[in-house]
């Protein structure tokens, strides 16, 4: 009797959260931000709604973001345009 295998296969348009943790969040123009600390998604639908900046770099902490409960700076998630060795987001997204 055969035995059956189970094929896996790696979406590259997929990605786990802990691939994104850590990541360093730049803009499209190299400007560094912080590093993703967390994420806050919808439980109901899944959809990521922010980042929370870790080790948010002097330029960040100028910047009129918004916070989370804690205090932590928030960029929206929609404002990402590429995620790769790097977190790249649009700027003018985000303020």
């Amino acid at each position: 009797m055969a035995e059956k295998k189970e094929k896996i296969v790696e979406d590259e348009t997929k990605k786990f959260s802990k691939q994104l943790l850590g990541k360093t969040i730049i803009s499209k123009n190299g400007k560094r931000f912080g590093e993703v600390g967390d994420l806050i998604f919808e439980t109901k639908s899944g959809e990521l709604i922010h980042m929370v900046v870790n080790n948010p770099t002097p330029y960040t902490e100028k910047l009129e973001l918004e916070k989370d409960k804690q205090g932590r700076l928030l960029i929206p998630f929609s404002s990402v345009v590429a995620m790769g060795d790097f977190m790249v987001i649009a700027e003018e997204d985000i303020v």
